[in-house]
This record gives C-alpha cells, sequence and structure tokens, in this order.
C-alpha cells in the first residue's frame, strides 16, 4: 500500500522501471485461503516487483534523504524549496545513470517527488527523524 501523502514516488518508480524495462505487469496472487477474484474484476499489482527493496536500499536514496534533512535544518518556513529540488534532480539524475535508465528519464519520472516531500515534512516533520520514516512517506509502510 502507498503512503496517501506521496503516491508519486511509487507511482514514478514504477514508471522509471517500466520504462527501462525492468519490470512487467503480474497478476496479483491470490492470497491463501481466498477464492479468486472473478474474471473482469481489476487487480492490482506491485510493478516495481522486487526492485522496490532495492530502491529503498540504493545509496542515492539515503543521499536523497540526507538532502531532505539538510534542506530543513532551520526549520520548515526556512526551506529553499528552488534548491532542494534541484539538488534532488541531481541525485535522480545520477541515480537514473546507475539504474539504467539514463539522467533525463529518471529526473523527469521523479520530478514533482521534491515538492510533494516538501509538503509532508512540513505536515509530519517526523519524516525525518529516520530513514525508515522517510521510507515509509515515500514508499509506503513496509
Amino acid at each position: 500500500m502507498i503512503h496517501p501523502r506521496l503516491r508519486g514516488l511509487a507511482a514514478s518508480a514504477a514508471a522509471a522501471l517500466m520504462f527501462a524495462g525492468s519490470a512487467v505487469a503480474q497478476p496479483a496472487a491470490v492470497p491463501a485461503g481466498h477464492p479468486p477474484m472473478p474474471a473482469g474484476h481489476p487487480t492490482t499489482a506491485n510493478m516495481q516487483g522486487n526492485d522496490e527493496a532495492s530502491w529503498i536500499a540504493d545509496p542515492h536514496m539515503h543521499t536523497f534523504y540526507e538532502a531532505t534533512r539538510a534542506a530543513f535544518a532551520n526549520g520548515p518556513a526556512r526551506v529553499d524549496v528552488s534548491a532542494y529540488e534541484q539538488t534532488s534532480f541531481g541525485i535522480f539524475r545520477d541515480f537514473g545513470v546507475t539504474r539504467g535508465m539514463g539522467a533525463a528519464h529518471m529526473q523527469d519520472h521523479l520530478k514533482l517527488i521534491p515538492r510533494q516531500v516538501v509538503q509532508i515534512v512540513k505536515e509530519d516533520p517526523t519524516v525525518l527523524d529516520s530513514y525508515d520514516n522517510f521510507v515509509a512517506a515515500t514508499f509506503g509502510p513496509r
């Protein structure tokens, strides 16, 4: 389940992985003990596949977290959103290269994330208390 305040990162990540050819939609598995859904019933699946864990563990995501903490170091009212956004874009471009997607494509897929994160942290500063909190806010609870 994607955290409702930031569906963008997970959705963008899924789109990025699809674009890079790293993910293929699979029908959602039916949990044990549950009857299968009727034909034509909509299903959802994690488009990121097993790559979600690798995204969370990736040093670029840790760098993005640290950049976010630094942006908020003087409090939410003093965040230079444009500078934070540009720093984030640099991280995303590097991340795209290491993931074989390309710098411009990754930045484009994640372009809305920095401003969404700013809003989330302003609403709930505990997001920056730990990397786990940050992951829960951006990728959804583990």
